[in-house]
């Protein structure tokens, strides 16, 4: 009988990126359901390359495509603008065309730095972006070629990745937790830590509902439930750490500009989330509770995923 066979497996949803935080946790959840092909530079995906998105679009012809590429260092694309803005608004761009092309709908990745963060309260999908480094500029500059090139998209501004893949806050301050007896940390940046693991579930949702042609287009904010300074996030860190450490850090607060970075920062971006909540039943849990997730795993094995 037809409803005793096998359902036919699924097509894979291409994503632009293999190395990221957000590509790696596609790859860990990917199953026949929801197969995820992540692919990079070392499997010849080069989003600024508009030749090598064309093969590997004709070649794959998946019926969705998750952009996860990033020029993701903010201080270095002030030294590296052509670079930052190459990877981050000039190949979604290219990509926005050759999607819209092939009526293929994409999930594009951006972030909380498109705001100056001087609102005061959390900012919502509507609010004017107005980014204070390159970084910020080449992601809102991607955001805009998106629009202006395809409807079939879905942006997700997400912020504080953390993950056990990559470099990011998290590791570095298990790393030095186990290295250093002291190190001050910003305390006057507020923001919304969030694990990569769960943008990369509600991605899942969403191309389900994107595939069965229930889905939302549109700018989305998704980013964990709970906001907190750097300095806040720190502390989270080490203490769920507990037994992962050998040594008991002593973190100092300090201000914005003690830190002395190469970029500004926006002093304030946390990101409202609701509309997200209303078009796909999205809510992501606070940071606290999905950082006691990822460090339910040996800091070794984070080392070497990363």
């Amino acid at each position: 009988m037809a409803a005793d066979r096998e359902k036919a497996p699924q097509p894979p949803v291409l994503v632009i990126g293999r190395t990221g935080q957000i590509a790696a946790s596609l790859r860990a959840i990917s199953d026949d359901e929801m197969p995820f092909l992540c692919l990079g530079r070392r499997e010849g995906l080069d989003i600024t390359d508009a030749d090598s998105l064309r093969v590997v679009l004709d070649g794959c012809r998946p019926d969705l495509v998750v952009n996860a590429a990033a020029y993701t260092s903010v201080d270095r694309a002030e030294a590296e603008p052509d670079a930052a803005f190459a990877v981050n608004a000039q190949g979604p761009a290219t990509l926005a065309r050759l999607c819209a092309e092939r009526d293929i709908p994409i999930i594009h990745l951006s972030t909380d730095y498109v705001f100056d963060g001087m609102k005061g309260e959390p900012y919502v999908e509507d609010d004017l972006i107005s980014p204070v480094n390159t970084y910020g500029a080449s992601k809102a500059a991607g955001e805009t070629a998106l629009r202006d090139i395809t409807h079939r998209y879905v942006v997700l501004r997400t912020s504080w990745l953390y993950s056990p893949f990559g470099t990011n806050f998290m590791k570095t301050m298990l790393r030095l937790a186990q290295t250093r007896e002291e190190i001050s940390v910003v305390a006057d940046q507020r923001g919304c830590p969030t694990a990569a693991h769960d943008v990369a579930a509600a991605i899942r949702t969403i191309a389900f509902q994107l595939r069965e042609g229930g889905g939302t287009f549109g700018v989305f904010h998704l980013a964990g439930a709970e906001a907190a300074t750097w300095f806040d996030f720190a502390n989270g860190i080490v203490d769920l750490a507990g037994a992962g450490v050998d040594r008991r850090l002593r973190i100092l607060p300090i201000a914005t500009a003690e830190y002395r970075a190469a970029a500004l920062r926006p002093p304030d971006s946390r990101l409202g989330c609701g509309k997200v909540a209303g078009a796909y039943g999205l809510a992501l849990p606070s940071w606290r509770k999905s950082l006691e997730r990822v460090l339910a795993q040996p800091l070794a094995d984070m080392e070497t995923k990363g």
